[in-house]
């Protein structure tokens, strides 16, 4: 089910005033019931299965009971034993992973029979088969295995509970439908964040009542999401799709535009994500990590990733980074460990050349600005104020162009696609200077009434951002007349109506 779609205006109002009468139920009678955290249960089952493909729950079922049982026997188990189940558990869900997401990857490179995945498919279906006849429905064949939405968000989620477990900073979850509730929570079961056990599992056992500021303050949130999706990054999409589906048909202007705006595009449809699935949680009084935090004011690579999707670059720190040594090893060693956290956080994103590249090219940047960052220091050290406010531009603009460039490989169809429109940025610039070079411009990337709209979208999103740390835009809002404050939400209402596109576009990371 997608945030930006008719069927989800319905489920949410629903799912969560039922959540509200169900508390009240339960404060009335002056217990403690299932009825809350069982209906929330009940409703990300739905979710899921209002999805693309509903017998891929299967999948969730087994790495729940897998990781719910690991738990508990690493727990109670000594030495070699714990690191046993701590294994098993990493083999069932990277397995799932490899199954669904990778098979095809490592059959081409490798070259391997196409008999393996006629096999693979052959049991798939026969389970589907199963399945379907023990729910009287009728099923479908697979002709191709297909990625379960959400696979990778809710593998890793699954997977930080058992290292947790293992390293001793969680105890084990006794609950059966409290831990799969963690795992499936509906909010942000398909893209996260990828919530730790320590944040989340307590939450389902607190009772949540209704209250207004918190009610509205997650609706505010919800509202800014789809106004970042269906307003901006679904309008930018119709500029960009054109090029990077057809790359070779342009050069210079029109790929430096599609590249430009896929930056905020991939930004605006993630980040909208997080924000709706963090709003729609505090509605109903859960507390969801921030997954965003302006990240294109960064002003560095590495405080870039202190900024984008911080629950997976966090993930990757505590359970890749820090075991393989972080930076308490050798030199070379550390730039080593940096190396393949990024390329493992490419891998991560699909299994295409194209993301090992983009990730690969993170791992150069962040190797580079630790080798610069000595001969920074040197240079750069003491000034004035305009001095150093000049080198912070220089450096968030740099920032921004490495990580503009480093998408190009993210978003383009293959690996030649994405060196072709590297080498074609800058060609052919000379044309805007003729009408018949204007008009080809416009044809290939949009009118200039659709590139002023978008770079006013850009710059409408990039001055809230920017004055966020000192307005506070949602305090500032409820300090405001009833009128005005209500203008806004009426405001933001329309503007999804007349200029959102319903349910238009997939959000870009549900492919991951």
């Amino acid at each position: 089910m997608l945030f930006n779609s008719l069927a989800f205006f319905a489920f949410f109002p629903i799912v969560t005033a039922i959540y509200f009468a169900l508390g009240t139920a339960q404060r009335a009678l002056g217990q403690r019931l299932w009825g809350q955290w069982l209906w929330l249960l009940a409703a990300s089952i739905y979710f899921y299965l209002a999805g693309p493909i509903p017998i891929y729950i299967l999948i969730l079922v087994i790495t729940i009971a897998v990781d719910y049982a690991a738990g508990l026997l690493i727990a109670h188990a000594q030495g070699t034993a714990r690191r046993i189940w701590l294994i098993l558990s990493v083999i069932v869900n990277i397995g799932a992973l490899m199954l669904f997401k990778y098979v095809h990857f490592f059959t081409d490179q490798l070259g391997l029979s196409p008999l393996l995945r006629d096999w693979l498919l052959t049991g798939l279906n026969a389970t589907n088969s199963i399945v379907y006849t023990w729910l009287g429905l009728p099923s479908q064949l697979f002709t191709e295995l297909l990625l379960p939405v959400g696979l990778s968000f809710h593998t890793f989620q699954s997977l930080s509970y058992t290292f947790e477990v293992y390293y001793q900073r969680q105890p084990a979850e006794r609950n059966f439908g409290i831990f799969a509730l963690y795992v499936m929570f509906y909010p942000q079961l398909v893209a996260g964040p990828i919530e730790r056990p320590q944040n989340l599992l307590e939450q389902f056992r607190t009772p949540h009542a209704f209250d207004y500021a918190r009610v509205t303050d997650g609706l505010r949130l919800m509202a800014w999401g789809l106004f970042k999706k269906m307003v901006i990054a679904d309008r930018l999409a119709t500029l960009v799709n054109p090029v990077y589906n057809h790359p070779t048909q342009y050069q210079g202007i029109p790929l430096v535009l599609a590249t430009f705006f896929f930056t905020w595009q991939i930004y605006c449809d993630f980040s909208g994500y997080s924000d709706i699935a963090i709003g729609s949680a505090k509605v109903m009084g859960f507390k969801l990590m921030d997954n965003f935090r302006a990240p294109y004011l960064a002003s560095s690579i590495s405080e870039f990733w202190s900024r984008w999707h911080i629950s997976l670059s966090t993930w990757f720190r505590d359970y890749l980074y820090i075991p393989l040594g972080g930076n308490r090893v050798a030199w070379w060693r550390w730039q080593l460990n940096l190396l393949i956290v990024f390329l493992v956080s490419g891998f991560w994103h699909g299994a295409n050349w194209t993301f090992i590249v983009w990730g690969g090219l993170h791992g150069v940047y962040s190797i580079g600005e630790i080798w610069l960052r000595r001969w920074r220091m040197q240079r750069w050290r003491g000034g004035n104020g305009r001095a150093a406010y000049a080198r912070s531009v220089i450096s968030w603009a740099v920032t921004f162009v490495l990580v503009a460039l480093a998408w190009v490989f993210f978003r383009a169809n293959n690996v030649a696609d994405g060196i072709y429109i590297i080498q074609h940025l800058f060609v052919g610039w000379s044309n805007i200077l003729t009408s018949a070079g204007r008009t080809a411009i416009w044809n290939g990337i949009g009118q200039p009434s659709e590139l002023l709209a978008a770079f006013a979208l850009i710059a409408f999103l990039w001055l809230i951002e920017a004055a966020h740390p000192r307005v506070r835009w949602g305090e500032w809002l409820k300090r405001q007349p009833t009128w005005l404050r209500w203008g806004v939400y009426y405001a933001a209402v329309f503007s999804l109506l007349l200029l959102g596109r319903i349910g238009a576009e997939q959000f870009i990371y549900f492919q991951f």
